[in-house]
């Protein structure tokens, strides 16, 4: 299969069946680029099947390395509509690029993700430094896990939304990722991107390109503390349970002023959802 491939009814009807049999997205995808299908258009179909599926409408292939995912303010509402819900710009930062938003997940939706998540936690964990394997991570004393994209009916809502959000297809990011900090528990400053020089960092690339954003969910409100900071811009988002923080990081390299952490949490637990976008199509 060659050309300008067009996504036709049968092709959506043959997901539809797919995904009715219970076919993860993965396995879909993986159907249908064996058959021969170019990967950024299978993954397009899936989307819309997705959408449809949600009642929402489609979103725009992007093909990857063209620019970078973006919360369009350009209205200067306060407020923008997702397709299923009303979000609240509440602070926005030019350099880093961040953008604060109230209400992206609603009080059922946190409730219902730390619910289903807390029978996977487990002590987190990195493979950036390891490829082939996992490592704790010292820097991070947390418990996580990962959901797979578009596992749960919950999870493709969410993931359909944050699509729409920053402009940016759901197969160019990585599973969502929960995690609890207990108190006491912190994530030392850090940055997001893979950097090139790293040991291993080839491996890690092939997966989808380098991750370019990052989308900070909050699950709960904590009694005190587990604020993310932002050393070198001397910012600190308190976390409230349905908020969320966006930045975006144009290229791996310290002058993005991307440098953050979470904060000891000082009373209470802290739950977090971090959706991380891809340049490309992660597999």
């Amino acid at each position: 299969m060659s050309g300008q491939q067009q996504i036709t009814p049968d092709l959506r009807r043959w997901i539809d069946a797919q995904m009715a049999e219970g076919f993860s997205h993965e396995q879909i995808l993986a159907a249908m680029v064996s058959s021969g299908w170019q990967a950024l258009v299978a993954a397009q179909a899936l989307e819309q099947a997705r959408s449809a599926k949600l009642g929402l409408p489609d979103l725009p292939l992007r093909p990857a390395g063209q620019g970078l995912p973006t919360i369009d303010l350009s209205s200067g509402a306060p407020s923008l509509w997702l397709g299923d819900r009303w979000v609240h710009v509440l602070m926005s930062l030019g350099h880093p690029r961040v953008v604060l938003l109230g209400g992206l997940l609603s009080e059922e939706e946190c409730d219902a993700m730390v619910a289903a998540a807390k029978a996977r936690l487990a002590r987190s964990e990195t493979v950036a430094a390891n490829p082939v394997g996992s490592e704790v991570n010292a820097a991070r004393t947390s418990d996580g896990m990962f959901f797979e994209r578009g596992e749960s009916e919950l999870i493709q809502r969410v993931e359909a939304r944050l699509a729409r959000l920053m402009n940016w297809p759901v197969d160019h990011g990585e599973g969502l990722q929960v995690l609890r900090y207990r108190p006491g528990a912190e994530y030392l400053p850090h940055y997001d991107y893979f950097d090139p020089a790293m040991p291993g960092s080839d491996a890690i690339l092939e997966r989808g390109g380098q991750r370019v954003a990052t989308l900070v969910m909050y699950l709960n409100t904590p009694a005190a503390g587990g604020a993310t900071i932002f050393p070198d811009v001397k910012l600190d988002v308190l976390p409230l349970k349905g908020n969320a923080v966006f930045f975006s990081y144009e290229r791996p390299d310290p002058s993005t002023l991307t440098l953050h952490g979470g904060a000891p949490v000082q009373e209470g637990e802290k739950w977090v959802a971090t959706k991380w976008l891809r340049e490309g199509v992660f597999v």
